[in-house]
């Protein structure tokens, strides 16, 4: 079932975050579908956080999307190379997003594995951003799309992660954002 779009537009990003684990990433593109679970996640508070690419109500023409209402894809490129897919959150205006870290493959594995340019499926299939990005063929095309339309969108397949399967910490590559960098704003689960 796809995610409707109440689920996104709660105006917890870090509970929403926490409730994307579990969760399935869907994209079709050139007529090939993929799908994985999301495995890894951070949470981007807006303008409050020094971390978040819309701190200090920061428009840009990048982060526009991130204005956008909640269930809106926000993709950019990191270092002119990997591209990176969050969710928005929240009500149109309230810039918050949430990043997917990392996933494990439901279905499409041929495809994935081809697009990753790998033998097998293991650990570093989609072990961060960018690969994921990579294995569901995600960029920054799809930036300012709906997550309920036909070339991207996420499901609930109905698997519960208990929070005791959940670790928290600090999220990654965000020395710059001072105090906010140690908030435990990243989610991981652990039998991943």
């Amino acid at each position: 079932m796809i995610l409707a779009a109440d689920f996104y537009l709660r105006d917890d990003v870090v509970r929403i975050s926490r409730d994307l684990l579990g969760k399935v990433l869907c994209t079709r593109v050139h007529g090939k579908l993929t799908k994985a679970i999301i495995t890894e996640t951070e949470a981007y508070a807006g303008v409050t956080d020094k971390a978040s690419h819309a701190y200090g109500d920061r428009r840009t023409k990048r982060t526009e999307p991130m204005y956008g209402p909640g269930g809106t894809a926000y993709v950019y490129l990191c270092y002119g190379i990997h591209h990176l897919f969050n969710v928005v959150t929240n009500e149109e205006g309230v810039p918050h997003a949430v990043l997917i870290r990392a996933g494990n493959p439901v279905s499409g594995l041929e495809t994935m594995l081809r697009r990753r340019n790998r033998e097998k499926a293991d650990k570093k299939l989609m072990p961060g951003p960018g690969t994921v990005a990579q294995a569901l063929a995600i960029t920054t095309d799809m930036t300012g799309t709906d997550l309920r339309g036909k070339k991207i969108w996420i499901e609930d397949h109905g698997i519960v992660i208990q929070e005791s399967e959940i670790s928290a910490g600090p999220r990654v590559g965000v020395d710059y954002a001072e105090e906010d960098a140690a908030r435990l704003y990243r989610f991981i689960v652990n039998s991943h």
